[in-house]
This record gives structure tokens, C-alpha cells and sequence, in this order.
């Protein structure tokens, strides 16, 4: 019998047998079940099972982590039992049943946002790179300077960097519909409506052009980059469209439920929705800037100290909206070079835990855990390891703190989204580099030594075993 084998029957007997199990799929990191009855699960002895890294019960669902890799390898075992395995968003919308109303909603976010981020990291490797090849010390290694490069290959950079930015609410309304039970193309074509080359250019008017004057008092432009516009279209619109298919019979469906729910939410979006919530976007952008502008780096020392704790609470993806939106109008992402060094300072202090530690299993779980969180996922090191023996986690957000201090005092920040730590270094090729490795070894620097000189000691693994 093959270890993975095994360790799939150990885990499905753990969680209560097959019974107890209504599906199960998997993430990048994660086992997700939905489990009948808790009380079954034997938590113990699910992470005492080999190559269980943590597991916890969050957003109606039983994760066990095991990391990249390791996952996809025990689903295909625990696929070959009698079970009911489905797709991950299948099981969001499962899962999505369960739990309170502030959990419901801030997963439904998270489901609108994540499948686009993506393309919105590819944007800012494009961004970053961009930033890299035209410095001039670039340049002259090859003789050139920036004189010397082409329109046209500008013109094509700017396609790479401009184009997610630009048809976004075209994205997040096909999401939106998606996730709320719409046609997903309709949501695409209303979010085209909202980015019209027929509207005033968003860019153009926040820099004097004038926007169109509906009925006198209402301003209609082009929403591009826009976020909350296109979201809450994308809600209302994907309820009317469900709405008006229940009244329409089956005959004129095809015809009629487009024409209405596009006819309607045109002119809701452009003289209701959109300039409401164009303008709530904004006071949410100042206030936003007004944090990240705190002085004396009192933004870095609070966001990096914070960061993990929000991140085990499952409702980090709200920030989706905020991170998009600096990078709409900053043109850079001052949060992802604080928030990258809470992610840092976890792997570091899990990195002390795994050197110090004479134990075999946990050195085991320890370093490979440090290791993920340098490449941007820190739940292996948070749920198996820091968070397990309490005082590491807190060393690691001592070690957040003051790397975000650093980031935030040196006003770094990256030309993209959802990657950090080593991956993240693609995000600083335009000149801070230098700077980005210094605030990640420094955060990681101070979560390891605290680690090792007040967080961890072998006792602290033999009174978890007594």
C-alpha cells in the first residue's frame, strides 16, 4: 500500500468515516470536506496523520493542509473511494449555506475577486517588467537609452499593462453574475457598457475633461478601473435577470430576459449605480491612503502586525477591492510591500521552530512549511506549526510588524498584486529591489530570532504529546 493510499484511509476514518463526509475537494494547499456531523471528526488524530500540516474548520468546511504539491497527490487517492468529490466553487456554493451572515457575505466577495486575480498578476509582472527594461542602467548595457526605444514597442507595452485595468468592470460584472446565478455573458456585456468608448474616458475626465450631463445633474463617464460600480451591477443585475426568467415564458425567454435585464441595468449603472458608488469608491480610496499615510510607519507596524490574524479569519480577500483600486490610481501597491513581510516573518519564525526542534516529525512539517510561506502561502507554517505552539505566530507578527515599519517608512511598493515574498521580488524589478529583500529579510530576521530566543522550545512539543 502506497503512503498516500494510507494516508488517505487514515484521514477519511478520522473525519468520521465515509458517511460523514458530504463532498470533498481540494485547493493549491488545502483537503476541503463538508462534514454531515463535527462532532465525528477526530481533530487530534487528523494532525497526528503523516504529511498533515494543520487542520481547522472554516467557511462551513474541514481543511487539512498538506501544501503544493502533496495535495492533488492524497485527492487522487481519496478520489478512488465510494465519495462525492466535486469542483471547488461547487463546494463554495455549499459551503456557502453554512456559517454567519458577515461569513456568507465577505466568501461571496472572495469568490467574485479571486478567479480574476490572476490576469491582475500577470498586469503587474508586465508592469514590473516594463519598469525594469527601461531603466537606464538596463539600457546602456545594451548602448541604448530611452530615446532610442520604439512607439510601437511602447504602444505594446502598454497594451500588456493597461488592458486589465481598463475592461475590469467587464470582469468583475461577468464574476458577479456568475457567482450570484446570472448569465455570466450578460454580466460581461453590461460591464462592457460601463467602459463604452462612446462614454467620457474615466482618466480623461479626472484630469479636467468634462463628463456627459444627463437630465441637467447627472454625470455619466466611462468607469474604467472601477470596482464597486461593476459589483454592485453585477448583484442587482444578475437578480433581476433570475427574476425576469421566472415571469417570461419559455418561448421568448432567449429574446426577452437579455433585452430587459440589459436594457434596465444600462440605465441603472450609468445614472444610479455608477455614480453613487463611483463616488464610495473614492471616499473609500482616501481612507485607504489616509491609513497608508500615517506616519512615523504606523501604517507598516499595524497592517504587518495584523495582516495573519485577518488571514486566519478566511476574510483577507476583502482587500482584493482595495489593492485594485491603489493600483487604479497610484499606479503601485504600497499594502502588498507591507503585507509581504507578515507573510515573511511567519516562514521565519517557522523556519527557527524547524533548526531548534530535535523532534523528527515536526522538524519534518517545520521546514517545508517555512518554505511555502517564502513563496506566499503561510498556512502550512501559520495552522501547522505557529499557530499549534502560540508563541511563534506572535513572534511572527512582531516580525510583520517591523518589516512593515520598514516598508512603510521607505514608501515601498510593488507594481502588482496577490504575490509576495520570492515571487513578489518580480513585483520591485523597477528599483526596489534592493529595497524589498532588505524589509523581507529584516521581518524575517526579527520572527526567527525572537523564535528561537522566547518562542519555542522542545518542552512546548512534549506537553502538546503528554
Amino acid at each position: 500500500m502506497s503512503d498516500n493510499k494510507k494516508i488517505a484511509e487514515e484521514l477519511i476514518k478520522s473525519v468520521g468515516g465515509s458517511d460523514n463526509i458530504e463532498s470533498v475537494t481540494h485547493c493549491a494547499t488545502r483537503m476541503r470536506f463538508i462534514i454531515r456531523d463535527e462532532e465525528k471528526v477526530d481533530k487530534k488524530s487528523v494532525e497526528e496523520i503523516d504529511k498533515v500540516k494543520g487542520a481547522f474548520f472554516n467557511s462551513g468546511q474541514y481543511q487539512v493542509i498538506f501544501g503544493t504539491g502533496t495535495v492533488n497527490r492524497i485527492y487522487e487517492e481519496i478520489a478512488k473511494f465510494d465519495l462525492k468529490t466535486s469542483t471547488k466553487s461547487e463546494q463554495s456554493k455549499e459551503a456557502g449555506k453554512k456559517g454567519n451572515k458577515l461569513q456568507r457575505a465577505i466568501r461571496t466577495f472572495g469568490d467574485v475577486f479571486v478567479p480574476i486575480i490572476p490576469v491582475l498578476v500577470a498586469t503587474g509582472l508586465f508592469m514590473g517588467l516594463r519598469g525594469l527594461i527601461m531603466q537606464e542602467e538596463i539600457l546602456s548595457l545594451f548602448g541604448l537609452t530611452a530615446d532610442d526605444i520604439s512607439s510601437n514597442f511602447l504602444l505594446y507595452t502598454e497594451i500588456l499593462t493597461d488592458t486589465a485595468f481598463i475592461f475590469l468592470p467587464a470582469l468583475i460584472a461577468w464574476s458577479t453574475f456568475r457567482v450570484f446565478g446570472g448569465t455570466p455573458i450578460i454580466g460581461v456585456v453590461l460591464g462592457l457598457m460601463l467602459v463604452s468608448p462612446a462614454l467620457p474616458n474615466a482618466w480623461g475626465v479626472a484630469t479636467g475633461a468634462e463628463p456627459l450631463m444627463f437630465f441637467g445633474f447627472i454625470p455619466v463617464v466611462g468607469y474604467q478601473g472601477a470596482v464597486l460600480p461593476a459589483f454592485i451591477a453585477g448583484i442587482i443585475g444578475a437578480k433581476l435577470e433570475k427574476a425576469i426568467r421566472k415571469r417570461v415564458p419559455e418561448t421568448f425567454d432567449l429574446i426577452v430576459t437579455p433585452f430587459l435585464t440589459l436594457l434596465l441595468m444600462s440605465i441603472a449603472s450609468l445614472f444610479i449605480i455608477g455614480p453613487i458608488f463611483h463616488m464610495v469608491e473614492g471616499y473609500i480610496l482616501d481612507a485607504a491612503l489616509y491609513v497608508l499615510g500615517l506616519p512615523f510607519g504606523l501604517a507598516g507596524i499595524l497592517l504587518g502586525f495584523f495582516n495573519q490574524i485577518i488571514v486566519i479569519t478566511g476574510v483577507h480577500h476583502i482587500f482584493n477591492m482595495l489593492e485594485i483600486q491603489l493600483l487604479e490610481n497610484l499606479g503601485n501597491n504600497p499594502y502588498n510591500a507591507i503585507i509581504t513581510s507578515a507573510v515573511a516573518a511567519q516562514g521565519g519564525a517557522a523556519l527557527a521552530v524547524g533548526l531548534k526542534t530535535k523532534h523528527k516529525k515536526l522538524k519534518a512539517l517545520a521546514m517545508p512549511s517555512s518554505l511555502s510561506a517564502f513563496l506566499g502561502i503561510t498556512e502550512p507554517a501559520i495552522f501547522g506549526v505557529n499557530l499549534r505552539y502560540g508563541k511563534p505566530f506572535v513572534m511572527g507578527l512582531i516580525g510583520g510588524a517591523a518589516g512593515g515599519f520598514l516598508a512603510s517608512i521607505l514608501s515601498l511598493a510593488g507594481s502588482g498584486m496577490a504575490i509576495t515574498v520570492i515571487p513578489g521580488t518580480l513585483l520591485y524589478l523597477d528599483g526596489q529591489l534592493f529595497l524589498y529583500i532588505l524589509v523581507n529579510l529584516v521581518a524575517i530576521a526579527v520572527a526567527f530570532v525572537l523564535t528561537w530566543m522566547f518562542g519555542y522550545s522542545d518542552k512546548d512539543t512534549q506537553k502538546e504529546h503528554a
